[in-house]
């Protein structure tokens, strides 16, 4: 997903428009992460960017783009852009030795 979002649309109200994105983008990664998973790949990761335009975004985790939307949205912008893009995650395994924090109890 690579967007520009406009916060600002005639005829709509703004908390609306705003919970509009928030749900579109959701849905988004809900439905990038009910795909199937190829062979060797433990799960579907994302690289995001964030930004008030394309050419100033910059790189941002996944959790935090709620509250840099948030954020766009006090300040008064009238626009952002978003690009989340799937990518292949292996998990990497534990070294020998190290228990849980719940084990250690």
């Amino acid at each position: 997903m690579k967007k520009t979002f406009q916060l600002q649309v005639e005829g709509k109200h703004p908390d609306r428009l705003l919970e509009a994105i928030k749900h579109e983008i959701r849905k988004y990664i809900a439905r990038e992460r009910r795909r199937a998973l190829p062979a060797g790949v433990d799960y579907w990761d994302f690289d995001c960017r964030f930004g008030t335009s394309e050419e100033v975004a910059e790189v941002v985790h996944l959790e935090a783009i709620t509250e840099r939307i948030n954020a766009v949205v006090q300040a008064a912008d009238t626009q952002f852009y978003v690009e989340i893009l799937a990518k292949h995650g292996i998990r990497k395994p534990r070294p020998a030795g190290q228990v849980e924090s719940d084990e250690q109890e």
